[in-house]
């Protein structure tokens, strides 16, 4: 598919091909992938797949062996001083990214390094931390925290230097329901104020409620399809292509449909029980 650059367009990923030293190869051909500015985008695709390549490709991590790459109109593995200050990250691998002993002076490295004023730094750290619920561990040493308050450290890391972009490999790990529910509105607080988000992900509960356009990967296929989460729900063959366990919704609407039953497909519990609430009193 021919790629379609839009003014808005802030990434762009053609087909793309990726050999890693021990001669593993990730093709990622198939749809472009192109994020617009504004837009909320979903990654989904089995272990395997390549998602977190396309991502690190997206952050200038790997250099392709083939195809195109494009952030903010320059190449990020080549001209990453032009896009670095644009990007915030969450690895999937939050280890990687503590680097300071305590929570508070992780956070902070961020911009002291690029050289905002201690006295910035300060409050743009106390707000991200009361953000996140985590101003009681500021003092706490990095080391010593759960892996779901690693993850909110290292993601509070990020958010401080009110990025552009910010992308997210996997965020929802080692946090329990409420917290995942709760990083959801935070990134949608920080979407309407004008953030893209970049999001791989396995859980697809949260998808509807965050997308605005999800991309499905497939092992050694590439981007097999994309669209919003409605219609990608509806496509119950190619997420199982991908070793995606559709939503059970979907599964049982899909089913419905199949046996000629009117309903719409949903993408939440409360739109199915507005559905089969309209069918049942018709």
């Amino acid at each position: 598919m021919e790629l379609r650059i839009s003014p808005d367009s802030i990434v762009t990923v053609s087909c793309l091909k990726h050999i890693y030293p021990d001669t593993t190869e990730i093709h990622l051909c198939g749809l472009d992938f192109v994020v617009n500015r504004g837009e909320r985008v979903v990654v989904l695709g089995g272990n395997g797949s390549g998602k977190t390549t396309l991502l690190y490709h997206i952050l200038g991590l790997l250099k392709p062996d083939e195809g195109r790459v494009t952030v903010f109109g320059a190449s990020p593995s080549t001209e990453y001083d032009r896009v670095r200050q644009r990007i915030g990250v969450l690895l999937q691998n939050v280890e990687e990214q503590i680097l300071s002993p305590t929570v508070r002076e992780d956070i902070a490295f961020s911009p002291r390094n690029y050289g905002v004023s201690r006295e910035e730094t300060a409050r743009r750290v106390a707000e991200v931390m009361e953000e996140l619920g985590i101003a009681p561990l500021q003092d706490k040493i990095c080391h010593y925290l759960s892996g779901g308050e690693k993850r909110k450290v290292a993601l509070a890391g990020a958010l401080v230097m009110r990025p552009e972009l910010l992308i997210l490999d996997e965020p929802f790990e080692g946090l329990d329901t409420r917290s995942r529910v709760e990083l959801v509105e935070i990134l949608n607080r920080r979407n309407r104020e004008g953030m893209s988000i970049i999001m791989s992900t396995h859980d697809l509960n949260l998808v509807a409620s965050f997308a605005d356009r999800v991309y499905v990967l497939g092992k050694g296929e590439g981007v097999i399809t994309a669209g919003t989460p409605l219609q990608i729900f509806s496509q119950i063959g190619a997420l199982r292509r991908s070793n995606i366990d559709p939503p059970v919704l979907s599964e049982l609407f899909v089913k419905l449909q199949e046996r000629g039953v009117p309903v719409e497909m949903p993408v939440n519990v409360d739109q199915a029980v507005e559905g089969l609430t309209r069918l049942l009193k018709s």
